[in-house]
């Protein structure tokens, strides 16, 4: 074993994450994969992470990968829709699954595979390397108690649910973590989510805006990935490619329970603190989820890498619904209803 460690070469990546130092959580989750990595290898191969806007900004991230300008980057896939609805598939579709059914659909329903076909044509092999769980619904100036109150209601939110509450006639914009309070503050925005309780409290929106609106029916889960450059990773020797694999995995089970450890408490402080919690109505709910399946149909009409993914992706998570219905749910239900 000492003679194979000392034959692997020393390495040295650069990773540009999406994310502000100041969530140690996002950014805490690429810091903690670069370690894992360098432990692995006996520190021959050692992975620098540079936040949001250090090499280049929080939405250049596939690009910078994609290029080789970096050999890495830690990102939220729904940030790139914009090129693509398709990579919204390798973070989070609003009203679709949560963290569990989409580790599930990754590791043994194809997703996996299905995402790094689509990967390819643009340089990148990607692994999932994160996940936040259920996110809340985000921070409102004023309360919103009807469809009709969305009018005209200008919100920061990322990936496909801004496409969906266009169609409820929302003015959306996609701005990165670190200038969100800012653009709030100055009513530059109306409201605006983010993750949940914990990042929420750090970026200080309770300050700004005090409607804390659950669930966010768009993420519930949001996958964060390992981007790597395709030429870069088929260079990699197997051993590392494996560490890295291992590292990111590591990261996912890190991340989803540092938020749900956190979370909690923050949540206590955020409502000690002014904030008032409020849930979306049926009617918000359900006029949301008919313009998501319209928004669907649309794209798997238009685009084939859409349809190529949806579809499967639609049926493993119809047939998870019944195993979750019949046993999870029955056993979350009973459990909270003790509980509260």
């Amino acid at each position: 074993m000492p003679a194979l460690a000392q034959s692997q070469p020393e390495i040295k990546w650069r990773l540009a994450a999406s994310w502000p130092k100041s969530l140690d959580t996002l950014y805490g989750g690429a810091e903690y994969l670069a370690k894992r990595v360098a432990e692995a290898t006996d520190h021959k191969f050692q992975i620098r992470v540079f936040a949001a806007g250090e090499i280049v900004p929080a939405f250049q991230v596939l690009d910078a990968v994609q290029n080789n300008t970096v050999e890495m980057g830690h990102t939220a896939s729904y940030y790139f829709v914009g090129k693509d609805p398709t990579f919204a598939f390798d973070c989070t579709i609003p009203f679709g699954m949560n963290a569990r059914q989409m580790n599930a659909w990754m590791t043994h329903g194809g997703g996996l595979q299905l995402l790094r076909d689509f990967f390819k044509d643009y340089n990148v092999y990607n692994i999932p390397a994160g996940n936040t769980g259920a996110q809340m619904g985000g921070w409102f100036r004023k309360e919103i108690k009807t469809a009709a109150d969305l009018q005209g209601l200008k919100f920061r939110i990322g990936g496909l649910g801004g496409a969906v509450l266009a169609k409820l006639g929302v003015v959306t914009q996609q701005i990165p973590g670190g200038d969100i309070y800012p653009a709030l503050e100055k009513g530059t925005i109306d409201a605006a989510e983010w993750v949940g309780p914990y990042d929420d409290e750090k970026l200080g929106f309770y300050k700004v805006a005090k409607y804390y609106y659950y669930p966010g029916w768009w993420e519930g889960q949001a996958q964060l990935s390992l981007y790597v450059n395709l030429g870069q990773w088929e260079g990699l020797p197997k051993s590392y490619q494996a560490i890295v694999a291992a590292a990111c995995a590591e990261a996912d089970t890190w991340t989803l329970a540092k938020y749900d450890t956190d979370n909690v408490a923050a949540l206590r402080r955020l409502v000690a603190n002014g904030a008032e919690l409020r849930p979306f109505s049926r009617e918000i709910l359900d006029a949301c989820y008919k313009a998501a399946q319209e928004l669907y149909a649309e794209n798997a009409a238009k685009n084939p890498k859409w349809k190529t993914i949806y579809e499967p992706w639609k049926k493993f998570l119809d047939d998870e619904h019944v195993w979750f219905r019949v046993n999870e749910q029955q056993f979350d239900n009973y459990m909270l209803s003790k509980k509260t």
